[in-house]
């Protein structure tokens, strides 16, 4: 499958912000607007750097995700933001645009043990394909959503 992921620029963030997910969807994961909105505001404080990316299946974009770290650390390496545009689910995009955005974050970051999101307990779509893709729940919760890690440090080679 042929999935990108192209940095979030003047050139595509209209087009990205018209994303959309289903509606029963739409309380599990803030608009793009909001995720970009981030990117300025700092909300989780001036050490963290936030990087939106659009996914793109060939020429066509698809979805949306958010890489958030903090520099020199092992285990600040957060995937958030993350939708797929209710017009191209279930189609494998989500699944790939993951392992595209963890390969991103382990090739550019080699001291990164580990890789977090969260996910809405009853978010079940979410949490199944995180599973799959071998996050487990850490036992903590932030803002009601489950904290899940996936460690990394043995794929490196």
């Amino acid at each position: 499958m042929n999935i990108r992921l192209v940095p979030v620029t003047r050139e595509n963030w209209l087009a990205a912000i018209a994303l959309q997910v289903s509606e029963d969807q739409k309380d599990f994961v803030p608009a793009v607007a909001v995720s970009l909105a981030k990117v300025s505001i700092k909300p989780d404080g001036d050490s963290v750097v936030y990087l939106p990316f659009a996914i793109y299946h060939g020429e066509q974009l698809v979805g949306f995700i958010m890489h958030a770290f903090v520099e020199e650390t092992t285990d600040m390496y957060w995937i958030n933001g993350f939708l797929i545009d209710a017009a191209h689910q279930g189609k494998g995009y989500g699944k790939a645009a993951m392992l595209e955005m963890i390969a991103y974050i382990t090739k550019r970051f080699s001291q990164c043990q580990e890789v977090r999101l969260t996910v809405y307990p009853h978010n079940a779509a979410a949490l199944q394909l995180y599973r799959r893709l071998g996050f487990v729940e850490t036992g903590e919760q932030y803002d009601g959503e489950l904290v899940m890690r996936k460690p990394v440090a043995q794929e490196k080679c």
